[in-house]
């Protein structure tokens, strides 16, 4: 049974992975999930529980948040810039980028941005980096992040990152860290058309 104070941790996920799997794969259906998501972020940010949990923030925090987010964007796209065959073979679950995000009307590209960087990724937050890690531990918790993105290794990567900044620094630095990795490779791709990555 999930505690009420653990309910706002986990709900705005739960949202998000339940219209992931029920709604096509499309632009629309993507906006349509971020403004769900946004709306139940709101109402969890409206809670003490959750307002304890991320914390108040810290020149420290903030910046250190900031560094390792561009770090792990880095790790994320730099080895698909190499080609390396390897990696394509190995660490690639498969491609979860679709041309119709290229396809799609400037507005709902900005929608898939925004979401990207300020919905999914507090929301991947809160669920992985505070709930996950009290329940079921640092590791799995790392596995898990893993196994939810296509390229695995690179997850299981930003997964140890963000959950050391968590644990070490705050759920607040944690988060500024998600947020620049997902802000600034939604611009990368939107700069490049490396879609794969989307």
């Amino acid at each position: 049974m999930v505690k009420k104070s653990e309910f706002w941790l986990i709900a705005p996920y739960a949202l998000w992975m339940v219209l992931m799997t029920s709604l096509p794969a499309t632009p629309a259906a993507y906006a349509i999930r971020t403004a769900a998501t946004a709306v139940m972020l709101v109402a969890a940010a409206c809670m003490p529980d959750v307002r304890k949990a991320v914390g108040r923030p810290s020149i420290a925090g903030l910046a250190i948040g900031l560094a390792a987010g561009l770090a792990v964007f880095a790790v994320w796209v730099l080895p698909e810039q190499f080609d390396w065959h390897w990696y394509r073979r190995f660490c690639i679950l498969g491609e979860s980028g679709t041309t119709a995000v290229a396809e799609a009307d400037p507005s709902l590209l900005a929608v898939r941005l925004l979401g990207s960087a300020f919905v999914i990724a507090v929301a991947e937050e809160l669920f992985f980096r505070k709930w996950l890690i009290g329940f079921a531990g640092f590791w799995w918790m790392v596995a898990l992040f893993a196994i939810e993105h296509d390229r695995w290794l690179v997850g299981a990567l930003a997964g140890i990152v963000y959950g050391l900044l968590a644990l070490r620094r705050g759920l607040l630095s944690a988060i500024v860290a998600h947020i620049t990795t997902n802000l600034v490779l939604g611009i990368w791709v939107l700069k490049t058309s490396q879609w794969q990555f989307w």
